[in-house]
Protein backbone atom coordinates (compact mmCIF):
# COMPACT_ATOMS: atom_id res chain seq x y z
CA UNK A 1 0.00 0.00 0.00
CA UNK A 2 1.33 3.43 -0.96
CA UNK A 3 1.27 5.65 2.12
CA UNK A 4 0.58 9.34 1.63
CA UNK A 5 2.79 11.56 3.77
CA UNK A 6 5.55 9.00 4.22
CA UNK A 7 8.66 7.68 2.49
CA UNK A 8 7.76 4.70 0.30
CA UNK A 9 10.08 2.21 -1.39
CA UNK A 10 8.50 1.61 -4.81
CA UNK A 11 9.38 -0.17 -8.05
CA UNK A 12 9.79 1.70 -11.34
CA UNK A 13 7.01 0.26 -13.54
CA UNK A 14 7.05 2.22 -16.80
CA UNK A 15 8.44 5.39 -18.31
CA UNK A 16 6.11 7.95 -19.93
CA UNK A 17 6.44 11.43 -21.45
CA UNK A 18 5.60 13.04 -18.08
CA UNK A 19 7.70 10.81 -15.83
CA UNK A 20 8.02 7.35 -14.30
CA UNK A 21 5.10 5.46 -12.81
CA UNK A 22 6.09 3.70 -9.60
CA UNK A 23 4.20 0.84 -7.98
CA UNK A 24 3.90 -1.30 -4.86
CA UNK A 25 3.17 -5.00 -4.33
CA UNK A 26 -0.60 -4.33 -4.32
CA UNK A 27 -0.58 -2.96 -7.89
CA UNK A 28 -1.06 0.64 -6.76
CA UNK A 29 0.90 3.22 -8.73
CA UNK A 30 1.91 6.87 -8.49
CA UNK A 31 3.66 9.27 -10.85
CA UNK A 32 7.21 10.51 -10.25
CA UNK A 33 7.43 13.63 -12.50
CA UNK A 34 10.36 13.95 -14.89
CA UNK A 35 12.10 16.67 -12.87
CA UNK A 36 12.54 14.23 -9.96
CA UNK A 37 13.53 11.16 -11.98
CA UNK A 38 17.21 10.23 -11.45
CA UNK A 39 19.12 9.72 -14.69
CA UNK A 40 20.08 6.21 -13.62
CA UNK A 41 16.50 5.04 -12.92
CA UNK A 42 15.44 2.02 -14.97
CA UNK A 43 12.33 -0.16 -15.11
CA UNK A 44 12.21 -2.62 -12.16
CA UNK A 45 14.58 -0.50 -10.06
CA UNK A 46 13.55 0.28 -6.47
CA UNK A 47 13.51 3.92 -5.36
CA UNK A 48 12.64 5.76 -2.13
CA UNK A 49 10.16 8.59 -2.66
CA UNK A 50 7.92 10.82 -0.56
CA UNK A 51 4.26 10.67 -1.59
CA UNK A 52 1.84 13.57 -1.10
CA UNK A 53 -1.04 15.14 -3.05
CA UNK A 54 -0.69 17.78 -5.76
CA UNK A 55 -2.81 20.92 -6.28
CA UNK A 56 -5.60 18.75 -7.72
CA UNK A 57 -5.43 16.34 -4.74
CA UNK A 58 -3.88 13.53 -6.79
CA UNK A 59 -1.13 11.41 -5.20
CA UNK A 60 2.28 12.43 -6.50
CA UNK A 61 5.83 11.25 -5.71
CA UNK A 62 9.00 13.25 -5.20
CA UNK A 63 12.61 12.52 -4.36
CA UNK A 64 12.72 15.69 -2.25
CA UNK A 65 12.72 15.16 1.50
CA UNK A 66 10.16 17.32 3.34
CA UNK A 67 10.88 19.01 6.68
CA UNK A 68 8.02 17.09 8.26
CA UNK A 69 6.39 13.73 7.52
CA UNK A 70 3.01 12.28 8.49
CA UNK A 71 2.48 11.79 12.24
CA UNK A 72 5.48 13.96 13.09
CA UNK A 73 5.99 17.33 14.79
CA UNK A 74 8.23 20.07 13.38
CA UNK A 75 8.79 23.84 13.38
CA UNK A 76 7.83 25.47 10.06
CA UNK A 77 7.50 28.99 8.72
CA UNK A 78 4.28 30.60 7.42
CA UNK A 79 4.70 31.85 3.83
CA UNK A 80 1.13 33.00 3.13
CA UNK A 81 -2.31 33.39 4.69
CA UNK A 82 -5.51 33.04 2.64
CA UNK A 83 -9.24 32.67 3.26
CA UNK A 84 -8.81 28.92 3.87
CA UNK A 85 -5.92 29.13 6.33
CA UNK A 86 -2.16 29.55 6.60
CA UNK A 87 0.37 27.88 4.31
CA UNK A 88 3.74 26.61 5.55
CA UNK A 89 7.03 26.02 3.76
CA UNK A 90 7.86 22.34 4.28
CA UNK A 91 10.42 21.96 1.51
CA UNK A 92 8.09 20.89 -1.32
CA UNK A 93 6.59 22.80 -4.26
CA UNK A 94 3.08 22.74 -2.84
CA UNK A 95 2.92 24.55 0.51
CA UNK A 96 1.35 22.83 3.53
CA UNK A 97 -2.07 24.02 4.72
CA UNK A 98 -3.02 24.77 8.32
CA UNK A 99 -6.80 25.37 8.29
CA UNK A 100 -8.10 28.05 10.65
CA UNK A 101 -9.75 25.38 12.79
CA UNK A 102 -6.30 23.87 13.40
CA UNK A 103 -4.70 27.13 14.64
CA UNK A 104 -4.56 27.94 18.34
CA UNK A 105 -4.41 31.62 17.31
CA UNK A 106 -4.32 33.26 13.88
CA UNK A 107 -0.97 32.55 12.24
CA UNK A 108 1.12 35.35 10.73
CA UNK A 109 3.30 35.41 7.61
CA UNK A 110 7.01 35.11 8.40
CA UNK A 111 6.54 33.56 11.84
CA UNK A 112 7.54 30.02 12.80
CA UNK A 113 5.21 27.51 14.50
CA UNK A 114 5.48 23.97 15.80
CA UNK A 115 2.87 21.85 14.01
CA UNK A 116 1.76 18.23 13.62
CA UNK A 117 1.18 16.65 10.21
CA UNK A 118 -1.72 14.21 9.78
CA UNK A 119 -3.83 12.70 7.03
CA UNK A 120 -7.43 13.90 6.92
CA UNK A 121 -9.20 10.64 6.08
CA UNK A 122 -12.34 12.42 4.89
CA UNK A 123 -10.48 14.26 2.13
CA UNK A 124 -7.26 12.16 1.88
CA UNK A 125 -5.32 15.41 2.21
CA UNK A 126 -2.27 16.08 4.35
CA UNK A 127 -3.08 18.78 6.89
CA UNK A 128 -0.98 20.48 9.57
CA UNK A 129 -2.26 21.45 12.99
CA UNK A 130 -0.98 23.83 15.66
CA UNK A 131 -3.30 22.25 18.25
CA UNK A 132 -0.60 19.90 19.46
CA UNK A 133 -1.95 18.51 22.71
CA UNK A 134 -4.64 16.40 21.03
CA UNK A 135 -1.98 14.53 19.06
CA UNK A 136 0.17 13.64 22.07
CA UNK A 137 -0.12 10.25 23.76
CA UNK A 138 -1.84 10.70 27.14
CA UNK A 139 -1.46 7.06 28.22
CA UNK A 140 1.21 5.74 30.56
CA UNK A 141 4.54 6.66 28.95
CA UNK A 142 6.88 3.83 28.03
CA UNK A 143 9.83 5.68 29.55
CA UNK A 144 12.31 5.00 32.34
CA UNK A 145 14.07 7.36 34.72
CA UNK A 146 17.48 8.35 33.37
CA UNK A 147 16.60 7.33 29.81
CA UNK A 148 18.04 9.53 27.05
CA UNK A 149 15.30 10.94 24.82
CA UNK A 150 14.87 13.34 21.90
CA UNK A 151 12.97 16.55 22.64
CA UNK A 152 11.21 19.22 20.62
CA UNK A 153 10.51 22.39 22.61
CA UNK A 154 7.11 23.82 21.71
CA UNK A 155 5.74 26.09 24.43
CA UNK A 156 7.04 28.37 27.20
CA UNK A 157 5.07 28.46 30.46
CA UNK A 158 5.48 29.93 33.94
CA UNK A 159 6.91 26.57 35.07
CA UNK A 160 9.37 26.13 32.24
CA UNK A 161 9.34 24.71 28.70
CA UNK A 162 6.85 22.13 27.46
CA UNK A 163 8.54 19.59 25.19
CA UNK A 164 7.52 16.70 22.96
CA UNK A 165 9.36 13.53 23.94
CA UNK A 166 10.33 11.05 21.21
CA UNK A 167 7.69 12.56 18.89
CA UNK A 168 5.03 11.10 21.18
CA UNK A 169 4.69 12.28 24.79
CA UNK A 170 4.40 15.64 26.49
CA UNK A 171 7.06 16.60 29.03
CA UNK A 172 8.19 19.57 31.09
CA UNK A 173 11.66 21.01 31.67
CA UNK A 174 11.49 23.25 34.75
CA UNK A 175 12.71 26.83 34.33
CA UNK A 176 15.14 26.63 37.27
CA UNK A 177 16.86 23.66 35.61
CA UNK A 178 17.44 25.32 32.22
CA UNK A 179 20.99 26.61 31.83
CA UNK A 180 20.90 27.43 28.14
CA UNK A 181 18.64 29.43 25.86
CA UNK A 182 15.73 27.31 24.62
CA UNK A 183 13.17 28.47 22.08
CA UNK A 184 10.02 26.79 20.66
CA UNK A 185 11.14 24.59 17.80
CA UNK A 186 14.56 23.77 19.27
CA UNK A 187 15.50 20.09 19.04
CA UNK A 188 17.31 18.88 22.14
CA UNK A 189 18.59 15.79 23.90
CA UNK A 190 17.09 15.22 27.34
CA UNK A 191 16.92 12.72 30.19
CA UNK A 192 13.83 11.43 31.98
CA UNK A 193 13.75 12.64 35.60
CA UNK A 194 10.41 11.27 36.69
CA UNK A 195 7.20 9.76 35.35
CA UNK A 196 4.44 10.90 37.69
CA UNK A 197 1.36 8.94 38.76
CA UNK A 198 -0.79 11.18 36.53
CA UNK A 199 1.46 10.21 33.57
CA UNK A 200 3.09 13.65 33.42
CA UNK A 201 6.80 13.52 32.67
CA UNK A 202 9.57 15.68 34.13
CA UNK A 203 12.62 16.03 31.89
CA UNK A 204 16.15 17.34 32.42
CA UNK A 205 18.60 18.68 29.85
CA UNK A 206 21.53 17.47 31.96
CA UNK A 207 22.75 13.92 32.33
CA UNK A 208 21.82 12.45 35.72
CA UNK A 209 24.36 11.85 38.47
CA UNK A 210 28.06 11.45 37.85
CA UNK A 211 27.74 11.52 34.06
CA UNK A 212 26.63 15.15 34.29
CA UNK A 213 29.58 16.00 36.53
CA UNK A 214 31.93 14.23 34.12
CA UNK A 215 30.73 16.22 31.10
CA UNK A 216 30.87 19.42 33.20
CA UNK A 217 34.45 18.68 34.19
CA UNK A 218 35.46 18.27 30.55
CA UNK A 219 33.76 21.56 29.68
CA UNK A 220 35.79 23.31 32.40
CA UNK A 221 39.02 21.80 31.07
CA UNK A 222 38.13 22.97 27.56
CA UNK A 223 37.44 26.48 28.88
CA UNK A 224 40.79 26.44 30.69
CA UNK A 225 42.56 25.47 27.48
CA UNK A 226 40.81 28.30 25.63
CA UNK A 227 41.82 30.72 28.42
CA UNK A 228 45.48 29.67 28.40
CA UNK A 229 45.11 27.71 31.61
CA UNK A 230 43.04 30.21 33.61
CA UNK A 231 39.31 30.58 34.27
CA UNK A 232 38.11 33.54 36.39
CA UNK A 233 35.40 31.53 38.16
CA UNK A 234 35.23 30.20 41.73
CA UNK A 235 32.83 29.19 44.53
CA UNK A 236 31.66 32.79 45.04
CA UNK A 237 31.01 33.49 41.36
CA UNK A 238 27.50 34.58 40.41
CA UNK A 239 25.41 31.68 38.98
CA UNK A 240 24.54 33.82 35.94
CA UNK A 241 28.23 34.37 35.22
CA UNK A 242 28.90 30.61 35.46
CA UNK A 243 26.04 29.97 33.07
CA UNK A 244 27.26 32.65 30.64
CA UNK A 245 30.76 31.17 30.47
CA UNK A 246 30.08 27.43 30.80
CA UNK A 247 26.31 26.98 30.27
CA UNK A 248 25.93 24.92 33.45
CA UNK A 249 24.39 25.40 36.88
CA UNK A 250 26.49 26.54 39.83
CA UNK A 251 25.72 23.22 41.54
CA UNK A 252 27.15 21.23 38.62
CA UNK A 253 30.09 23.64 38.42
CA UNK A 254 31.05 23.10 42.05
CA UNK A 255 30.82 19.30 41.74
CA UNK A 256 32.89 19.32 38.54
CA UNK A 257 35.53 21.59 40.11
CA UNK A 258 35.70 19.26 43.13
CA UNK A 259 36.25 16.28 40.86
CA UNK A 260 39.03 18.03 38.92
CA UNK A 261 40.69 19.20 42.14
CA UNK A 262 40.73 15.65 43.55
CA UNK A 263 42.24 14.42 40.30
CA UNK A 264 44.91 17.17 40.66
CA UNK A 265 44.08 18.63 37.27
CA UNK A 266 43.39 22.13 38.62
CA UNK A 267 44.47 24.53 41.36
CA UNK A 268 41.89 26.79 42.99
CA UNK A 269 42.94 30.32 43.98
CA UNK A 270 41.10 33.46 45.09
CA UNK A 271 40.91 34.88 41.56
CA UNK A 272 39.85 31.69 39.83
CA UNK A 273 40.92 28.27 38.59
CA UNK A 274 44.32 27.36 37.13
CA UNK A 275 45.08 24.21 35.16
CA UNK A 276 47.94 22.10 36.46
Amino acid sequence: MIQIGKINTLKALRETSVGFFLGDEDDNDVLLPNKYVPRTLRVDDLIDVFVYTDSEDRPIATTLTPRIKRNEFARLQVVSVTRVGAFLDWGLEKDLLVPYREQTRPMEVGRWYVVYLYLDHETDRLVASNRLNRFLDTGKPNLEEGEEVSLLAYESTDLGINVIINNRYRGLVYANEIFQRVYPGDQLTGYIKQVREDNRVDVSLQKPGFENVESGAQRILDALDDGRGFLPLHDKSDPDEIYRVLEMSKKTFKKAVGTLFKERKIVIKDDGIYRV
